[in-house]
């Protein structure tokens, strides 16, 4: 609670000494935006997929087939009357952070980029272990983005106008916190 009272605070010594402390544990945790009051429409459509590797003791490495993260946050939220703001929002809000701190090279170069890194990887892997098992120490993230029609300017289809192309973007190997057994 302390920890939230120096970041929303305004600035004071106490804050500013210890701003660096404050940041790393208050985002991505407690992250705070007015979108709940302004929001702003995605204007695209995300899938994020990830897949696995682990190195058996004989020294094979298996490489898993993609688990559908997007379509597991999807499932989680259709057909629930009151869906977990966890289950709408971690991943997205983790790869739209992760875009805010990291170029088009993928390298972490703040220590906010590469805690989002690591938070980001964390989610994944920990989605993956929940829902597919399995023994694993790397992950890697495939985003497939792609752009949502505009509405006709009478607002009941799509405008007839070319869509933008498909983006795929395939992150590093990264390691996490071995899973499995």
């Amino acid at each position: 609670m302390l920890l939230v009272f120096l970041h929303v605070a305004p600035p004071n010594p106490l804050s500013q000494q210890y701003s660096r402390q404050i940041n790393a544990w208050v985002f991505p945790l407690f992250e705070q935006n007015w979108r709940l009051f302004a929001p702003d429409p995605e204007s695209v459509n995300r899938q994020i997929v990830a897949r696995t590797m682990h190195t058996a003791p004989d020294g094979r490495v298996r490489v898993s087939d993609w688990s559908d993260l997007t379509a597991v946050d999807n499932a989680a939220v259709r057909h629930n009357p009151f869906p977990s703001h966890t289950a709408q929002n971690m991943l997205r809000r983790a790869w739209s952070c992760y875009l805010e701190t990291h170029g088009a090279d993928d390298l972490p170069r703040t220590q906010r980029a590469l805690m989002t890194q690591q938070y980001l990887a964390n989610i994944a892997a920990d989605r993956v272990a929940a829902h597919r098992g399995g023994t694993f120490e790397s992950i890697q993230l495939r985003v497939v983005t792609l752009p949502v029609a505009a509405p006709a300017a009478d607002g009941t289809r799509p405008a007839a106008v070319a869509p933008k192309p498909v983006d795929t973007r395939y992150l590093p190997w990264w390691k996490v916190e071995s899973h499995g057994n």
